[in-house]
């Protein structure tokens, strides 16, 4: 009878070896499939762990920010990563625009990938945004017949915009399309050339 034991208890030890090893082979066929069944691409899962990004916790050292009750304000900070920004902001010609125009001044520095600290001043108003600094490129100079032939171009426009303002100040109804042509250039929207 202890054969019979000893025999048996080999079987189950046999069966339940066989068994972990099934259950540790489906486990490994699983980790191989997504959510979908569908077998996962190992190196697209290393090209999706090389492409990740971390972020670094830059911390706010100065930030400081004043605005009156005319529009104008002044803001700047300076971060843990050595990026540093001020800029000051008013509103002018309420005259000629019912909300006013926003001027902005300022400046800010950072240091590049490369090492090269960078500095940049700035302006934004009606005429755009412009910026300066000695990381921007300049563009080379116009070539004497290109700007001759712009000269003319432009000469041209004064020219045509000046026989369209003598022609309104004879003719009424033209001068009403004229003002309505300004009007819609002004807005950004363009209605095409007047008619004779």
């Amino acid at each position: 009878m202890k054969v019979f034991i000893l025999i048996a208890l080999f079987a189950l030890s046999c069966h339940a070896q066989h068994h972990n090893q099934h259950q540790h082979q489906q486990q490994q066929h699983h980790a191989h499939l997504n959510a979908n069944n569908i077998p996962r691409d190992e190196k697209a899962d290393h090209r999706r762990e090389d492409q990740r990004e971390t972020s670094t916790w830059i911390p706010i050292l100065k930030y400081n920010k004043e605005q009156s009750e005319d529009g104008s304000y002044k803001t700047e900070y300076e971060t843990g990563n050595n990026i540093i920004h001020e800029e000051t902001g008013f509103l002018k010609d309420f005259d000629t625009n019912p909300n006013g125009v926003l001027v902005q001044h300022g400046q800010y520095s950072y240091q590049s990938p490369d090492g090269t600290h960078v500095n940049v001043q700035y302006t934004a108003d009606e005429n755009g945004f412009r910026a300066t600094g000695d990381h921007i490129p300049t563009p080379p100079a116009i070539p004497e017949e290109i700007q001759k032939g712009l000269d003319q171009i432009y000469a041209g426009i004064k020219l045509q915009q000046e026989r369209l303002e003598q022609r309104a100040k004879s003719d009424p109804g033209f001068a009403k399309k004229l003002e309505e042509r300004r009007l819609a250039n002004q807005n950004g929207q363009y209605i095409g050339l007047l008619e004779n």
